[in-house]
């Protein structure tokens, strides 16, 4: 596994190349406990100012459920150890399955002092992305040993389809009238 962290991350500019998609917002979002004011809106509101804040006791649960069967490739966790201290997770673990009784667990991922976001490849077999119904993503420990966790903002991607024409191995198209001819319908 390679996560990738630091300030050259960022979910916005693979969105933007049109790689991927991101897929939250079909999703129905679930915490396992948060304070007043600091759950699943904050968590999804696209600002770095805002977060979710667990109460309660460890693990912490993210539970994103789809609608239908969804590909996904990669889970950004935007965290800031410098504005969060003690709340900042340090191990987290991603769990796929179709519903809860069967969650298995894909991921470990070990975080030191994130500042910033965190890219979590998400593979199946050697480079498959997988497909599931639900994701969990728990919080096994925090920074400090600290009870309650922050995070900031989550993003989940897909792979977009269809996207890899022979076409795009000669080079970019760079003119209106070439890229409106640049994909088969």
């Amino acid at each position: 596994m390679s996560v990738k962290m630091g300030a050259n991350v960022c979910p916005i500019t693979e969105e933007r190349s049109g790689s991927v998609r991101e897929v939250g917002a079909q999703a129905v979002w679930s915490l396992s406990s948060c304070k007043p004011g600091f759950g699943v809106d904050q968590l999804r509101d696209n600002s770095m100012e805002t977060y979710w804040q667990s109460d309660g006791q460890l693990p912490h649960l993210v539970n994103i459920q789809f609608h239908r069967k969804t590909t996904v490739n990669q889970i950004y966790i935007y965290s800031d150890y410098k504005l969060d201290e003690s709340y900042t997770p340090s191990r987290i673990s991603i769990r796929c399955g179709t519903h809860f009784n069967d969650l298995q667990e894909i991921e470990v991922v070990d975080l030191c002092e994130p500042s910033g976001w965190v890219c979590i490849p998400i593979k199946e077999y050697e480079d498959d992305s997988i497909c599931t119904f639900m994701i969990q993503i728990a919080v096994i420990s925090n920074h400090q040993n600290g009870r309650d966790t922050h995070m900031r903002q989550i993003r989940i991607h897909s792979p977009t389809e269809g996207s890899h024409y022979p076409l795009e191995h000669c080079g970019k198209f760079s003119t209106i009238e070439f890229q409106q001819f640049r994909t088969i319908r």
